[in-house]
């Protein structure tokens, strides 16, 4: 079986409601802030472009400056990656905080939009900041010199740091915000709808990224959101396929 079981394009798997998500039948769900898919799904997200990002300032670090080969590996990553974290903002400034906003009480909305609209400066700038990574990576591939090496390495430890600082501002302000407020079903909605473009590899590789250091619960609740070809697709082929990628980009293989 091939990576082209995994099925139509997407970012990576949504986690399904742990028992006790939804809440009562006909009683409208306020899920833990802690807890449910929507929360799941962003610090599952967040974590693994954390790590991804500070790994691609270390690797290039000591990458060989006029290796071609290193070069467009260390690049492709980083815009698979930079890809996965533009859309990622997309789909929360078009629907997640807007779905939010639909669900607080009137007291609270000029507080939480007032957080929101800090969330969407601080994401600009790095949406910025990513698209400096993507042409300073084109920038060592083309002239092969320890000078764009260099400044390949920098971007990629600057956007890490702003990622870093950013995404554990959002998790200890709005994410609670979006376990207490967002409705279930707007969850859904957003969840079914927004798919990032990305080949069939690709989903793989993100898929063993996002478990890679995910809990027990947290991997098997993302493994269960996935489609029944794309689980069979994972079990026979995705996790040699993710462990080979891993391997020539970080030249060991992943932790667990």
């Amino acid at each position: 079986m091939t990576a082209k079981a995994v099925g139509p394009p997407t970012l990576i798997p949504t986690p399904r409601p742990a028992s006790g998500d939804s809440g009562n039948a006909g009683v409208a769900p306020r899920p833990d802030p802690a807890a449910g898919p929507a929360v799941a799904y962003q610090r599952v997200l967040h974590q693994l472009v954390r790590r991804e990002l500070r790994l691609l300032a270390d690797l290039a670090d000591w990458a060989p400056f006029d290796e071609a080969e290193r070069a467009l590996t260390l690049g492709r990553h980083a815009e698979l990656i930079g890809r996965v974290l533009l859309h990622h903002h997309a789909v929360e400034r078009d629907a997640v905080w807007p779905a939010l906003l639909r669900g607080v009480p009137a007291d609270r909305t000029d507080e939480i939009r007032a957080a929101v609209d800090a969330w969407r400066a601080d994401c600009a700038r790095i949406d910025h900041m990513l698209r400096a990574v993507a042409t300073a990576a084109r920038q060592w591939q083309f002239a092969r010199t320890r000078l764009a090496r260099d400044a390949f390495a920098k971007a990629c430890g600057a956007v890490a740091d702003a990622v870093e600082a950013q995404t554990l501002g959002e998790e200890r302000t709005l994410l609670p915000l979006l376990g207490e407020y967002l409705r279930a079903d707007d969850w859904s909605a957003i969840a079914a709808s927004s798919h990032c473009r990305l080949s069939a590899r690709e989903q793989l590789l993100i898929l063993g990224l996002a478990l890679e250091d995910s809990s027990a619960a947290d991997r098997a609740r993302l493994l269960e959101g996935l489609p029944r070809s794309a689980r069979l697709a994972w079990r026979l082929n995705g996790g040699r396929y993710y462990r080979t990628a891993v391997v020539r980009l970080r030249g060991a293989p992943p932790a667990a």
